[in-house]
């Protein structure tokens, strides 16, 4: 009876915690233009429309194929190499309510996998050195990735427009903050000249 309380409390937990870290990925894209949802702001190209992107296509991979419960809508195959990387940003033909509506389709057909799954059963992940998989393990993986992926996108939100959604202090607060990191930056590579 313990064993069942613990797998139904890590269920649900996971579970919480990928619903709302979904979300916080989504708002991301809240109130910036097509371009600056798009433009590549590292070296690779990542962007927010893109993460989001690839988040719904990997999504819909680990809790529609992996469970033997495939996604409704087509998703660009693991192993198909022309379409490998494609699904990290966005065409021009592609458009920001198709690709966000698509992610919560996604997310309702995952919720439907993780309701109807008890959290050890199995699945079969074959791009995995280990396929063999349990729920639970995919349920860590897609918490993972998702909130890795939201850490991108806090960053790159912040590099467009300044937006720090995890905090109320106002831009003088950061402003000093940065001054404060830059003067210890500086000092600590003087210690070690």
């Amino acid at each position: 009876m313990l064993v069942l309380m613990i797998d139904d409390f890590a269920k649900e937990y996971l579970h919480g915690e990928l619903r709302e870290i979904r979300e916080v990925l989504l708002r991301k894209l809240d109130g910036l233009s097509e371009y600056d949802i798009r433009r590549p702001l590292t070296t690779t190209g990542t962007n927010l429309l893109g993460l989001v992107k690839h988040l719904s296509v990997w999504e819909a991979r680990y809790f529609g194929e992996v469970f033997d419960r495939p996604f409704p809508e087509p998703v660009p195959r693991w192993d198909d190499l022309e379409q490998r990387g494609t699904d990290l940003w966005a065409t021009e033909h592609e458009t920001r309510e198709e690709i966000a509506g698509r992610y919560r389709r996604v997310w309702e057909h995952s919720d439907a996998t993780i309701a109807a799954l008890a959290v050890d059963s199995p699945g079969h992940v074959p791009w995995w050195p280990r396929p063999d998989v349990l729920l639970f393990n995919v349920l860590v993986h897609m918490l993972t990735e998702t909130s890795r992926h939201a850490g991108h996108a806090d960053i790159l939100r912040e590099q467009v427009d300044g937006e720090v959604e995890t905090t109320r202090q106002d831009a003088a607060f950061w402003e000093n903050r940065r001054a404060e990191i830059e003067r210890a930056a500086k000092a600590a590579e003087s210690a070690t000249a």
